[in-house]
């Protein structure tokens, strides 16, 4: 979730308690920025068959050179798993794609004519650039639908805000994500009474509303139970082909149900990259992960 979305929900809660018994405040009162409207209207261009483009990107701390040279590409409406011992450069990989982080060198293109390295992070969210941390990140004083509803594409600006209504076409999207993340029965529900399954499954249903082109999801079932763990890859299967997603995962029975195209990172760049079956058989990813 991005830093302006969490700081809207947070004036929202505070406006929520505030202004309770006002006759001008409605539900969607007080929203700030969050996710805005996509800069290039939208488009991302993908006639050269890729979503994602990393080539030599490295980048250093303190001397440690936490990525070097990574080369990576990522097809629209491909569901990539990212595997690898902690300290891969995983986690910062994520970073430099969402601006977090900028890189020493290399090049980041989000279709063939959007260099993320001119882009600040609030700005990469608004292309179209999703990202879902390991621990949720929802506002647990509102409810599933409330979630939902902060996170539409909408003019965040007060007087807009105080005077929002959901038209059908929004309220049929967010019934559509409801059904997708298994919360339609749960829509009244305060999310800080949600499992922390479900409250994985809302943070990605707040993702789907800004309708993104690829998303970012960092260790999405660390923590689940087996059933929600089984849910969650139903989920992300029913994603595929419509979004492009990039999994960044430890738990092999569930990359064996989702995966196409696992790539195994070890010391900030590619070691090996194939079918779950041919990066386990892979000497060297023994080696450094799997263990003999």
């Amino acid at each position: 979730m991005t830093p302006d979305l969490m700081d809207a929900g947070a004036e929202r809660i505070a406006r929520h308690h505030l202004h309770l018994h006002d006759p001008l405040h409605t539900e969607s009162g007080g929203r700030a920025a969050g996710f805005g409207r996509p800069v290039q209207a939208g488009e991302v261009d993908v006639t050269h068959g890729r979503i994602l483009y990393l080539e030599d990107v490295s980048v250093s701390f303190d001397g440690f050179k936490a990525i070097n040279k990574l080369s990576l590409d990522i097809a629209p409406g491909e569901l990539r798993c990212i595997i690898g011992p902690n300290g891969a450069g995983k986690t910062t990989m994520m970073d430099i794609i969402t601006g977090k982080t900028r890189p020493d060198e290399g090049t980041v293109f989000f279709g063939s004519t959007i260099d993320l390295l001119r882009h600040k992070e609030a700005d990469i969210a608004q292309l179209g650039i999703g990202r879902k941390f390991q621990k949720p990140t929802v506002f647990e004083q509102l409810t599933v639908f409330e979630n939902l509803e902060l996170a539409l594409k909408t003019d965040k600006g007060v007087q807009a805000s105080m005077l929002f209504k959901l038209d059908s076409v929004q309220s049929d999207r967010l019934a559509h994500v409801l059904e997708t993340i298994h919360l339609a029965a749960s829509v009244s529900r305060m999310a800080g009474n949600l499992s922390h399954g479900q409250k994985q499954w809302l943070e990605i249903g707040m993702l789907l509303m800004q309708d993104p082109k690829l998303l970012l999801l960092d260790e999405p079932v660390a923590g689940m139970t087996d059933e929600e763990t089984a849910r969650t890859a139903e989920l992300f299967l029913s994603l595929k082909g419509q979004h492009s997603l990039m999994v960044v995962e430890h738990d092999m029975s569930f990359i064996k149900t989702i995966s196409d195209i696992v790539t195994v990172l070890c010391d900030g760049s590619v070691l090996a990259q194939g079918t779950l079956d041919e990066v386990q058989a892979d000497e060297r990813v023994i080696e450094v992960y799997l263990g003999r």
